[in-house]
């Protein structure tokens, strides 16, 4: 069970452990706008604001709890953080299929941006074994899990929802609990003892501390603003997705999660095989602006969108956003110490935490007026392609700077 050593079979024990807890996550997209909506009567302009509640809850958790989560793991290892993630999930899923009313659906939702850190916490895994120049490619294929995860989720959680919108709920539920299971019995640890942290350290724990970890170094925080502009873009995805194109488009649960599979399908292509080849030819820097470039062109393509075909024909340019995200994550990774890398990834999650409270009330609120007004929406992914372009200026600022040269490799 304790394995130290960089291999290929570890690599395939993370890799499991985290498709299993994206098919978890997959399983309830299709629906939980939904139930929010049937708890709200149908209203969709009040359910619309609701599931921003819902996302800005989940994010002020993990931005909370994920540095200490990170900092555990470089103290404690990888593998326990990881199973008493799985298990917070699980049983948080629970209460969400259980919830009586709309508070209780808050309060499951709470506890999973509490216990939410096995992606994370896999990142710091990957770090652990794998060399410096290798990563963004391994990066690259635990982004593929997102694409197999929401190929297998949503169209498992679309068809459950169609049955019962408390369905999928069970079935998240079931993931997580054996995605625990399975960690207990085959999940090694990655992080030898001589290389963690002596003693547990509040500074780096806290988000302050994990903030001011992130800005030590002008190319650290160069970068991670770069993550932190391309976070804040996803957002619009997850709070958007189901409610948008149920809106505009009237897509039924079995249409939305067809959908969210194509996303899927096409997210593994690009993570699974596009990443490594791109990173190998032309190097981290340009597949990160090319990345940033599509997902500028994928987001456009979804704001003025106006059938759901053509919604649709911007989903592979939204993939090919998935070029950047590993070579960012690579270029991160570059400018710590092999003890620090779990406090990096709580870092880094506790970003996605900030992004998670502003994007969901940014995106949620603009669609609401969109549609309150009788307009047409589309703005809340205009302001996501804004915010690549952004995103793209900074790489391009720190390619300038020459700030990844001499670094370790």
């Amino acid at each position: 069970m304790q394995s130290y050593k960089p291999g290929k079979a570890a690599f395939i024990f993370i890799f499991i452990t985290a498709a299993l807890d994206v098919i978890a996550l997959g399983v309830i997209v299709p629906v939980l706008p939904k139930l929010i909506v049937s708890f709200r009567g149908g209203d969709f302009s009040a359910a619309s604001r609701w599931v921003g509640y819902f996302g800005i809850a989940w994010a002020m958790m993990q931005f909370m709890c994920q540095p200490v989560l990170g900092a555990l793991s470089d103290r404690f290892g990888r593998r326990p953080v990881v199973l008493l993630s799985n298990i917070g999930l699980g049983v948080d899923y629970l209460v969400m299929a259980l919830a009586p009313s709309l508070t209780w659906l808050f309060i499951g939702r709470l506890a999973s941006g509490a216990a939410a850190a096995s992606f994370s916490t896999a990142q710091a895994y990957i770090a652990d074994i794998t060399p410096p120049e290798k990563r963004a490619a391994k990066f690259g294929l635990l982004g593929a899990v997102f694409g197999v995860g929401f190929v297998i989720g949503p169209a498992i959680g679309g068809w459950l929802g169609e049955i019962d919108l408390r369905l999928p709920f069970w079935g998240a539920a079931a993931f997580s609990l054996l995605n625990a299971i399975y960690g207990y019995f085959v999940l090694p640890e990655s992080l030898a003892p001589e290389n963690r942290t002596r003693k547990f350290v509040w500074r780096s724990a806290n988000v302050i501390g994990a903030l001011k970890f992130l800005g030590r170094e002008p190319g650290l925080a160069l970068v991670t603003t770069a993550i932190f502009l391309s976070l804040l873009a996803h957002e619009s995805l997850p709070c958007l997705f189901v409610i948008y194109t149920d809106f505009r488009y009237h897509w039924t649960p079995t249409e939305t999660g067809l959908a969210l599979a194509a996303v899927g399908i096409t997210q593994t292509i690009v993570a699974g095989g596009l990443v490594r080849q791109s990173v190998k030819k032309f190097g981290e820097t340009p597949s990160a602006v090319a990345g940033l470039l599509f997902g500028v062109a994928g987001f456009v393509g979804f704001a003025v969108a106006p059938a759901g075909w053509a919604f649709i024909a911007a989903i592979p340019l939204i993939a090919l956003w998935g070029l950047a995200a590993p070579a960012m994550q690579s270029m991160a990774t570059r400018f710590v110490n092999v003890s620090e890398q779990g406090t990096l990834q709580g870092a880094v999650s506790s970003l996605r935490g900030v992004s998670g409270m502003i994007g969901p009330i940014t995106f949620t609120q603009l669609l609401a007026f969109e549609i309150a007004s009788g307009k047409q929406p589309g703005l809340a992914y205009g302001l996501s392609a804004l915010l690549l372009s952004f995103s793209f200026l900074v790489i391009v600022a720190l390619a300038r700077r020459g700030a990844l040269k001499n670094l370790p490799a």
